[in-house]
């Protein structure tokens, strides 16, 4: 019998492969979604179609009004989305479209859901190599969690004991497109611009449209969602 895992699912790249990488170590896959206020729902349907090809259990959407606190342009359209930034400033500046504390928050969801399943296993697609600048995308902050989801449930001070699998961590976009690639990913499927053209199109300027034909480009491949524009 496979063990149950929860994946946070964003309908990204890197949340498809990391799906693919929990069924392809075996795990009973249970996908999380979140429509948290951010500017546009296209991931959450990339989220849905991208559940069916790699084959879900169950995958559950939450609602979480995150526009009501606000703080990030992602939330926010009064509050512009960044583009053309350079690696450097990636490397060196948070951006507006940090959304506070939202890998904490996504996580603790995740932790509640594994808990009510009877698992422990926890999967989330961060990188620390080529990421926006976000603190919450650091192996520190993944240990750290960790930690304190053992401390704060039954499952972590009884028997059972929270992991959460960060297996893209030390992974560029490019070595994360091609181990996808090894475990039948369709990536035509995932989305990952943060501010859509008016016709539906990826913008190409923000730092996830930058980050991706980095990616592909590191792949040696074409982005299959850019050349079916």
């Amino acid at each position: 019998m496979s063990k149950k895992a929860v994946i946070l699912l964003s309908g990204g790249l890197d949340s498809a492969t990391t799906l693919a990488i929990a069924k392809s170590e075996g795990f009973e896959l249970y996908a999380m979604t979140f429509n948290y206020g951010q500017r546009h729902l296209r991931e959450i349907t990339a989220a849905e179609k991208i559940s069916h090809q790699i084959g879900v259990k169950e995958h559950k959407v939450l609602r979480l009004g995150l526009e009501t606190i606000g703080g990030s342009s992602l939330t926010d359209k009064e509050l512009a989305i960044p583009h053309n930034r350079s690696p450097q400033e990636m490397k060196e500046e948070i951006p507006l479209t940090y959304v506070p504390a939202r890998n904490v928050i996504f996580l603790s969801c995740a932790v509640a859901w594994a808990e009510a399943l009877g698992t422990g296993e926890i999967f989330i697609g961060v990188s620390a190599v080529d990421y926006s600048g976000y603190p919450d995308c650091r192996p520190e902050f993944i240990e750290s969690f960790e930690k304190t989801a053992n401390l704060g449930t039954k499952m972590g001070v009884g028997k059972g004991k929270i992991r959460i699998h960060s297996p893209l961590i030390n992974l560029s976009r490019g070595e994360i497109i091609k181990k996808g690639l090894s475990l039948g990913v369709d990536y035509s499927l995932t989305w990952s611009c943060y501010d859509p053209r008016a016709d539906g199109g990826v913008c190409g300027c923000c730092d996830s449209c930058s980050l991706r034909r980095k990616g592909f480009r590191e792949a040696g491949i074409s982005d299959p969602l850019v050349n079916s524009e």
